[in-house]
């Protein structure tokens, strides 16, 4: 194959090895964890695999010569099409920039590279008693890059928040390929926290291509305790009297019986599938505070009204409890060949009816919905469980999707706790921003980004960029669904 003038210079840039244009190698990257069927997704022109910030800035000027957009992409464990190109152009994939390159316990800090392991800078610093607290279900796999990118949740993120809490700096390649150093943890900073926008950003405004994080000191005792309950409408009470009772655990995840069945099926990891949910609640902290805050939980929890309930204090134990939540999605292949995931996010006060709300939807499409979520901050994850193979599958998925979004938008939820807008999410963004709201985002995109180089087409609606006023969302629904008024 005869390379083209673009993928020279890129080659010119990371040498041979750094950049991938053939076919078979393009088609890797046409997808990311999403599984996302956009039809407007696109082959990239080429692959760059850069090893240094220098070759990042230097991918990203041969770009801008040439005039196509640039992706940035870490693992590819994005549930929201985030890295799914959608526009002929280069993906910069950061995953061998993965070093640690200094951490400085003094300060509870490390400096790493974004194409790091989220669970590998954990195991790095675990002998020294700290650990990096987002922990994405994903955290075995996906990239620090691509934590800070969608501003990545997971089940700790109640007590210890999301990345966007224990990212203190970043080195950031602009779109025109200058390189600048933005930090908030500055003695006496005054400026515009500009780290704050870039968390979340989704690759709309740069990359990142080094990160100052925040270490967290290990908890002196840990105590994780799964209660089983006869209804889900338990469940979901118990998460939210926990929280009105003024305790703070850790964590607070609910799975339902579906995926109970297909995590015991794969992981036998002990969880009680004859209970329409379990509640995972983890307590850290010093011993006392711990055994004492157990103690309320258990009581609060037996006063709704247990089938099961066991609580341990040992590490092995708590780790195959917690191995059954994070590989659930995993395990999902085991009830349908295809599942879309949802990441809408509710009022935990209103947990009780959302659930009730998704149950009935469910019933009503005809589609099996498996409950897997962070119930502790209202962060839901329903899973529909389809056959793609099946005429008019796809539609009806969508169909339901959208419903359940609805539904939780009207109870006083958003659109994603973790997982980013990207594609997938983008045309619901008008259920709850409206005309200002979008341009006030286009008007940042525009900021670092003027010619809408950098990860086109994801998470604003179509047309906010070039100043055009449509109810994107309703029109696209009412026109692909025949619906005519919601």
């Amino acid at each position: 194959m005869t390379n083209t003038p673009l993928v020279n210079d890129l080659i010119r840039v990371c040498g041979e090895a750094g950049v991938r244009h053939r076919r078979a190698d393009l088609l890797v990257f046409e997808a990311d964890g999403s599984a996302d069927g956009s039809p407007e997704k696109v082959l990239p022109l080429a692959i760059c695999l850069p090893t240094s910030t220098e070759q990042v800035a230097g991918c990203v000027k041969v770009a801008r010569k040439y005039g196509v957009p640039v992706i940035a992409r870490g693992a590819g464990t994005g549930l929201s099409g985030g890295a799914v190109p959608l526009a002929e152009g280069i993906i910069i994939s950061l995953t061998r920039m993965d070093r640690i390159l200094d951490v400085n316990l003094a300060e509870r800090t490390a400096l790493v590279e974004p194409g790091l392991i989220n669970l590998d800078l954990s195991t790095h610093i675990k002998a020294d008693r700290f650990f990096f607290a987002p922990d994405p279900s994903s955290q075995k796999a996906s990239t620090i890059g691509g934590n800070i990118a969608e501003n990545a949740g997971g089940p700790h993120c109640l007590k210890y928040g999301v990345t966007t809490n224990h990212i203190l700096g970043v080195e950031f390649v602009l779109p025109n390929g200058d390189v600048v150093w933005l930090d908030s943890n500055q003695t006496g900073y005054g400026g515009l926290d500009l780290t704050a926008a870039i968390v979340g950003s989704e690759g709309m405004f740069g990359i990142v291509t080094r990160a100052k994080v925040l270490l967290t000191p290990i908890p002196e005792s840990i105590s994780v305790m799964l209660a089983a309950f006869a209804s889900m409408d338990d469940a979901a009470q118990a998460v939210t009297e926990i929280i009105a009772s003024g305790t703070m655990p850790s964590s607070l995840e609910i799975m339902d019986s579906l995926s109970m069945q297909a995590v015991e099926a794969a992981y036998h990891v002990g969880y009680p599938t004859e209970a329409a949910a379990v509640l995972l609640v983890e307590v850290d902290g010093h011993p006392l505070e711990v055994a004492e805050i157990s103690a309320e939980v258990e009581a609060l929890c037996r006063r709704i009204g247990v089938v099961q309930y066991r609580q341990s204090y040992d590490p092995v134990e708590q780790a195959g409890l917690w191995l059954g939540r994070k590989m659930s999605l995993a395990a999902m292949g085991r009830l349908a060949p295809n599942y879309y995931l949802q990441d809408a996010v509710v009022p935990r006060s209103q947990l009780v009816k959302t659930l009730d709300e998704v149950a009935r939807l469910s019933n009503e499409s005809g589609l099996l919905v498996s409950n897997v979520f962070h119930a502790g901050d209202g962060n839901l994850h329903p899973l529909i469980l389809f056959d793609r193979r099946e005429t008019g599958a796809v539609e009806r998925v969508l169909h339901l999707n959208h419903d359940l979004v609805v539904a939780c938008v009207e109870l006083g939820g958003t659109l994603s706790g973790e997982h980013g807008i990207g594609s997938e999410k983008r045309d619901h963004m008008d259920l709850i921003y409206n005309e200002s709201d979008l341009r006030a985002m286009a008007g940042l995109k525009r900021s670092f980004d003027p010619d809408d180089a950098f990860n086109p087409g994801k998470v604003l609606p179509k047309g906010m960029l070039c100043g055009e006023v449509k109810d994107l969302h309703m029109q696209r629904m009412a026109q692909k669904y025949g619906i005519v008024a919601f």
